[in-house]
């Protein structure tokens, strides 16, 4: 079990005891997830029913059966979990929101420790207008006036392995629903990292790097190399991804290290922003009937999109099963009205659409439009003054990796080998993510699995569990040592 001995509330704490590796199975597993597979068997590969006992048989020669070997223990062992609770704090109490310059500050000191960790780094500055016209281009949201990638290798050729994480963060919100005010403490309690990002996902960037720690300071020698890739502009759109696959940074395959609750994350549902345009006839407050209210005409459209999302959830994939709306559609932001004794003559409402897995997001843009349309026809007001609707920012698509990959397997692998046995749940994701653009223009086969619960991300309650944090650390230390063919 680890201890952290917390001496005072600052992230200055003491050290952490656990028993050194052997050379047979650990037994120590991170909090299981809160749902798991059927107990009789699991979804493996082409939608086959396959026995628990197959898929051990299917995952040698790295099975929970199987003992560590010399190699893989030493680099477990140079795991420094002390320095990797130390780093998600610090990078917590950096306020790297998207698009500000305390994101661009973390992003070069990112870079600073892939060197002082001995990895050759290409750090540079984005061509933001060449970006942006580029007609692939995934959409922003939030203003921006520049933005860097960085990337790290461990030494010469295609790599191995990609382990990749976001450093944005979104905006904090009402600051007094956070403990003491402050979304940016880093602060430990009750075993876990708490503040904004905590597990979207620095949680999963503080993971990255120690495992590229570990296998430098193991003393090891790589077969391949192992690269990280840290981003910006995830959270509005993917524009790091984007800028860092147009470089021509490649791979083998990627695991994005997004928060996954234990889950091996497969596929990703995609995500569009919309905007809407309701136009109303101002009159004065006491008048009211003289005027048209744009928020009166909005709702039916509201209703539009209600009875919309009902018919885009109808048979979902069985990827997400955890899910009982996999493709939501919300709206995020509403503006209406200059004066409280006007009536408003214009409403915005801002808002995200889900987007199936596998469908053309020009097909789901289709549908939207035509959906608010046939409402606008069907209203008295609105169908002589119609809504407009626009897509203004982050164009997320779906995206998966082929469910016979190996790389499937083998972070199966490395999770059973350290977890006493335990198949990790397969599934789907409802949100969008870099892996699209990943798979997609960078033709790089990519999964999540990461540290943390996303039902905490976004929320004044954003923490990771400690054990989790240093249990995924570990997993993925080991797929690397295995993909990398790492040897004495």
């Amino acid at each position: 079990m680890t201890t952290f001995r917390i001496t005072d509330p600052s992230p200055e704490f003491g050290s952490i005891t656990r028993p050194a590796t052997s050379l047979t199975p650990l037994d120590r597993a991170w909090p299981a997830p809160p749902l798991l597979l059927p107990s009789r068997s699991i979804t493996a590969t082409r939608g086959r029913r396959t026995s628990r006992r197959r898929m051990h048989e299917m995952l040698r020669p790295y099975d929970a059966g199987m003992q560590l070997t010399p190699v893989e223990a030493r680099v477990l062992d140079s795991i420094d979990e002390t320095a990797l609770v130390q780093n998600l704090i610090d990078l917590i109490r950096v306020p790297s929101i998207t698009g500000t310059d305390a994101e661009s500050e973390l992003q070069n000191a990112q870079a600073g420790q892939l060197r002082d960790a001995g990895l050759s780094v290409d750090a540079w500055k984005f061509d933001l207008d060449a970006l942006r016209a580029d007609p692939r281009f995934p959409g922003t949201e939030a203003p921006r006036t520049e933005g860097y990638g960085v990337v790290g290798v461990t030494g010469p050729g295609r790599p191995a392995l990609v382990l990749q994480g976001h450093i944005d963060v979104v905006p904090t919100g009402d600051l007094d629903r956070w403990h003491d005010g402050d979304p940016f403490s880093g602060r430990i309690e009750a075993g876990a990292v708490h503040g904004r990002g905590a597990c979207d996902m620095k949680a999963g960037v503080a993971a990255n790097l120690a495992v590229l720690r570990a296998l430098q300071g193991s003393g090891v020698l790589l077969e391949r190399p192992i690269a990280v890739h840290t981003v910006v502009g995830e959270e509005d759109g993917g524009l790091g991804a984007f800028g860092t696959m147009l470089r021509g940074h490649t791979g083998d395959a990627a695991v994005l290290t997004e928060p996954t609750s234990g889950r091996i994350v497969t596929a990703c549902a995609g995500a569009l922003t919309f905007e809407l345009d309701v136009t109303g006839r101002a009159a004065h407050g006491s008048t009211r009937l003289e005027g048209v209210s744009a928020l009166e005409a909005f709702l039916p459209i509201m209703a539009a999109i209600q009875s919309l999302e009902l018919r885009r959830n109808v048979g979902p994939h069985p990827l997400f099963s955890d899910y009982p709306l996999p493709y939501p559609i919300s709206i995020g932001t509403v503006r209406a009205g200059d004066w409280a004794s006007s009536v408003p003559d214009l409403l915005i409402a801002e808002g995200r659409l889900g987007v199936r897995l596998g469908e053309d997001p020009a097909d789901a843009r289709r549908e939207f439009e035509i959906a608010i349309a046939e409402a606008s026809a069907a209203d008295p007001w609105l169908s002589d003054n119609p809504v407009h609707v626009s897509w203004p920012g982050g164009q997320f698509a779906s995206g998966r990796i082929d469910d016979d990959h190996t790389l499937i397997d083998e972070v199966t692998s490395a999770i059973m080998t350290l977890n006493g046995g335990t198949v990790p749940p397969r599934r789907a994701a409802p949100y969008g993510s870099d892996l699209r653009l990943y798979s997609d223009i960078g033709g790089i086969p990519s999964l999540h699995f990461g540290p943390g619960d996303v039902r905490f991300a976004h929320a004044p309650r954003e923490q990771v569990l400690i054990d989790e944090l240093v249990g995924v650390t570990r997993s993925l230390a080991l797929l690397a040592v295995r993909r990398s063919g790492a040897h004495f």
